[in-house]
């Protein structure tokens, strides 16, 4: 999954853009850039770990959202996210 397959959406509420993935593994993903998102003002994204529809805070990705990306910095995090195992444990070879 890299950035460019994201499927943006625009949000009317938060003037900004919106996408949602779900991967194998049970985790998913939440990725804004909005007027009030890390980094929105400044055409950057934030990621959301989803566990089903809830934001998930315990993972080896974050314990909170994660801000100020780019659109490598998506990509990366998104990779990471699909590769977390069922506790929410990155592998040892996988790097953010």
């Amino acid at each position: 999954m890299t950035f460019q397959d994201l499927d943006f959406k625009t949000s009317n509420t938060l003037k900004g853009v919106w996408a949602r993935v779900d991967f194998d593994n049970g985790f998913g993903a939440s990725i804004i850039s909005n007027d009030v998102s890390y980094g929105g003002k400044s055409g950057l994204y934030e990621i959301a770990v989803l566990k089903g529809d809830n934001i998930i805070s315990t993972t080896d990705v974050t314990n909170d959202v994660v801000g100020w990306l780019d659109d490598n910095d998506v990509t990366r995090t998104l990779n990471a996210i699909s590769k977390l195992d069922k506790d929410g444990n990155l592998p040892k070879d996988v790097l953010l």
